[in-house]
C-alpha cells in the first residue's frame, strides 16, 4: 500500500471512529509512513523541526504517536525503543511479527497464521490470557544477505 493510500485509509478510519487526525498526528504518521526504517520520538521531532522553522516538542511527539498506536496506524518497537507506520488493519486477536534488519535497519512486518495458532496453543496449555501478541525477529533482510 503507497504512503499516500494509508494516509488516506487512517483518515478514513479516524473520521469513522470520531476521532480527530490532528495536522501534528498526520504529520507524524507522513513520517513514519515516508521511512522502512524505525524512528525515535527525537528523530521524528526533527524531521518535523525543519518545516516552518518551527521546533516540536518531543512530548507532543509522543502524545500523537500514543493516539496512533492507539488506533492502529504505529506500533513500537521495544527492542529499539522506536515506531514504525502500520498500513495493515489488525484485530485485536492477530500476531504480528517484526522482522527487523540489523544490517540495513530496515522492518518488516507480517502476520503469519500458523505462528499465531501455535501461540495461542501454547498460551491455552499454559493457562495464560495474552494481552499482546508481538514477536520481534532481528537478522538480516534478503537484501542485505544478497548485496
Amino acid at each position: 500500500m503507497s504512503a499516500g493510500a494509508a494516509l488516506e485509509n487512517a483518515a478514513s478510519a479516524c473520521l469513522a471512529r470520531g476521532a480527530r487526525l490532528t495536522p501534528i498526528r498526520r504529520r507524524v504518521l507522513e513520517t513514519l509512513l515516508g521511512t522502512h526504517k524505525p524512528l525515535g520520538a527525537y528523530e521524528i521531532a526533527g524531521a518535523l523541526g525543519g518545516e516552518n522553522g518551527r521546533y516540536v516538542a518531543p512530548i507532543t511527539i509522543y502524545r500523537a504517536l500514543d493516539f496512533l498506536m492507539e488506533q492502529g496506524f504505529a506500533h513500537r518497537l521495544e527492542s529499539r525503543n522506536a515506531f514504525v507506520a502500520c498500513p495493515h488493519a489488525h484485530g485485536e486477536e492477530d500476531l504480528i511479527v517484526f522482522l527487523i534488519c540489523e544490517t540495513c535497519g530496515g522492518v518488516d512486518e507480517t502476520s503469519p497464521t500458523a505462528v499465531r495458532k501455535a501461540l495461542d496453543a501454547v498460551a491455552r496449555e499454559a493457562g495464560f490470557a495474552p494481552r499482546a501478541r508481538v514477536i520481534e525477529v532481528a537478522g538480516t533482510c534478503s537484501h542485505c544477505r544478497t548485496a
